[in-house]
């Protein structure tokens, strides 16, 4: 991957389940946006707000940088962390010296929690018919 210098923007991707999100950052004065719309408007929960914002206020860069990010697939709150990711992998190519913060705050770790699938037989994943012994 090359290296980016520190004028210009800095690209990434985060995922999540089945939701994926790329991110860019660049200098500015901390707009966010998602998929063209401001933050408070496409995620109106602030707890999905804060897990966005939670790499940049790790930092105290939440003034200092524009986030934009275009996401889709999954749910909102994956989408989120998707989100998150991106914006915390964007953050180390921006500056190596922010990994050691933002990994010792778990915000580098992908979870590589999925749905498991469904197998024959059975009704769901782990879900097999009700047994009748007569």
């Amino acid at each position: 991957m090359t290296k980016i210098s520190k004028t210009d923007s800095n690209r990434a991707v985060g995922r999540r389940k089945r939701a994926s999100a790329r991110v860019q950052i660049s200098k500015g004065t901390g707009k966010i946006t998602v998929n063209g719309k401001d933050i408070k408007e496409f995620f109106p929960h602030f707890i999905m707000q804060d897990d966005i914002m939670a790499p940049l206020k790790a930092l105290g860069k939440e003034k200092d940088l524009d986030v934009s990010a275009l996401t889709q697939g999954g749910g909102k709150k994956g989408q989120a962390i998707s989100i998150q990711l991106g914006i915390a992998r964007a953050l180390v190519l921006w500056n190596e010296e922010f990994k050691k913060t933002l990994k010792s705050l778990g915000l580098l770790t992908r979870d590589a929690r999925i749905k498991e699938r469904k197998k024959p037989g059975l009704k769901k994943a782990r879900r097999a018919p009700q047994w009748s012994k007569r």
